[in-house]
């Protein structure tokens, strides 16, 4: 069986269900979809368990559902029916290709007799006869063998659109789980302290930090300009972020803000999300690379989607696990205006600086990375002095790629009305092998844990070597440790005082901030 079809890691076989359920491998099989999305000859080979989706198409049909994939929900089944329509021919073709090679043995041994013409005009007709059948099988074959290339492609196309399992820490359905909180309220719950908040539209305005119509005027709705202490403000917080997870481990990175947009997918990431939103800025080609078969470019929408590809196409070493960088960049959302009341201001822009955190790590270790990366951004926000609520989120709120979230909403008394004040500020994601498969991210190791090789075809030789290794894939894990213009929105409202119309700046920024501690209005 080819491998395109078959299973190329028995790990999920091998384990119990609850098991996988706890930390689901991704599925398996190398992909180019090519009749769907047509995949440059440079992107890294998808690696995907197709063999363990045909056993479990209930599993993935109601995982599908359960993460609103409604449209994806019967895929499972119709990889099923795919398949044994591709076995079906399998059979048929095999059959064909034996009595082919009888006709060319017999081809092979027919006797002529140069000067013999009553022995050479006899042989001639069953020999025409033989070559007549041998043309009709070839193109019977040919035929076979094309509709097969179409049904391998439809089950990559349909295996490819399925999100990652889901964890059983994950809550079902739409509601998230509050985990904890961080720092107290600064409101009491009755709201009678007589105080008096302030968006930080308003703020901005009035202290001459923020200009949102020149922004519009240049760019367009949903860009904004950070302007006097807001603009040293984005500074500080993305170098104390940095020095944060400098201080536990983490290699700072610089990546590039355009990727590819077959690497931006195979994080994950697809120009339009579940509701048909566009998400993804794509560039453009000029018109002399238009129909070269260049690959499209994208403008990131995460560090997330150029840290996974760092090591695409690569085999990592056991002993570089885990492997934890972290860096800022600019980020680019095309779906900023698409909520309503809540994209006023800072809190939904189309463009904003962030820091990122990302790891690799061996199998069913992503708990230590993924702690270890709340236990920063709780660090962070709470030395801040931000409210905020820590919430395990639900099926429906998971992006493709991950099995399990937890976000950090701080208070922003601007959004009491609507979301009783709670605002997304930091997100943490385990990928296990999601984004690794796709982007051919392998991992030599020589743990002994009963699984066979991730990668074992006849194109990627990878059973067990003498030396006792074996090649497999590392999980990512990946997590915000800070959204600039959030935090910015969340300190002005926060920390503002009506009596002298003025914005206290955290302690902890004041490194960054060239002495300014307090931002008050300019004469």
């Amino acid at each position: 069986m080819p491998a395109c079809l078959g299973v190329m890691n028995s790990s999920h076989g091998s384990r119990p269900l609850s098991r996988l359920l706890r930390y689901p491998k991704a599925f398996q099989f190398t992909t180019s979809t090519a009749r769907h999305e047509p995949l440059p000859s440079i992107a890294p080979k998808t690696t995907i368990n197709v063999k363990h989706i045909r056993q479990n198409p209930e599993l993935y049909s109601q995982n599908c559902i359960d993460r609103n994939y409604k449209s994806q929900s019967d895929s499972p089944f119709k990889i099923v029916k795919l398949f044994d329509e591709w076995r079906t021919l399998q059979r048929s073709a095999r059959g064909l290709r034996e009595k082919n090679n009888e006709i060319r043995t017999k081809l092979s041994h027919a006797k002529t007799f140069s000067g013999r013409e009553a022995d050479d005009k006899a042989d001639e007709h069953p020999r025409e006869s033989h070559l007549e059948e041998a043309r009709e099988l070839k193109q019977q074959i040919g035929e076979i063998e094309a509709k097969e290339e179409h049904l391998t492609e439809e089950i990559h196309h349909l295996a490819s659109e399925l999100p990652n399992l889901t964890s059983k820490e994950t809550p079902i359905g739409r509601e998230p789980k509050i985990i904890g909180y961080i720092n107290d309220h600064p409101e009491s719950p009755s709201s009678s302290s007589g105080r008096i908040w302030r968006n930080h539209v308003h703020i901005g305005n009035d202290l001459d930090l923020l200009d949102f119509a020149g922004a519009a005027t240049t760019s367009g709705w949903g860009w904004y300009y950070l302007k006097n202490e807001a603009a040293l403000l984005e500074h500080a917080l993305i170098q104390y972020a940095l020095s944060v997870a400098m201080k536990h481990g983490f290699t700072v990175v610089s990546p590039p803000s355009v990727v590819y947009s077959h690497i931006s997918s195979a994080c994950g990431f697809r120009p339009r999300d579940q509701n048909g939103e566009q998400q993804v800025y794509t560039i453009q080609q000029s018109e002399k690379y238009q129909g070269t078969g260049k690959p499209d470019l994208s403008l990131a929408g995460t560090a997330e989607i150029p840290f996974a590809s760092m090591k695409a196409n690569a085999t990592m070493e056991e002993t570089e696990l885990p492997l934890r960088i972290v860096g800022s960049s600019r980020c680019y959302r095309a779906e900023a205006g698409a909520r309503g009341v809540e994209t006023k201001g800072l809190y939904r822009v189309h463009e904003f600086s962030k820091v990122e955190m990302f790891g690799w790590t061996l199998p069913d270790q992503e708990d230590e990375l993924f702690d270890s990366m709340l236990s920063i951004q709780k660090e962070i926000l709470q030395n801040l002095g931000l409210h905020c609520r820590i919430l395990e989120m639900p099926s429906t709120d998971l992006g493709a790629s991950a099995v399990r979230k937890q976000d950090i909403e701080a208070y922003f008394p601007s959004r009491r009305e609507k979301h009783e004040g709670w605002g997304e500020v930091t997100s943490t994601s385990i990928c296990t092998d999601y984004q690794t498969r796709r982007l051919a991210t392998r991992l030599r190791s020589s743990r002994n844990n009963g699984d066979a090789s991730s990668t074992s075809s006849p194109a990627q030789p990878s059973t067990n070597s003498t030396g006792g290794t074996k090649i497999e894939f590392p999980s990512t894990v990946n997590g915000t440790a800070l959204a600039v213009p959030r935090i910015i929105a969340a300190l002005l409202e926060l920390n503002w005082s009506e009596e002298d119309a003025t914005v206290a700046v955290p302690t902890v920024l004041t490194p960054w901030m060239h002495g300014v501690d307090i931002i008050k209005k300019r004469r």
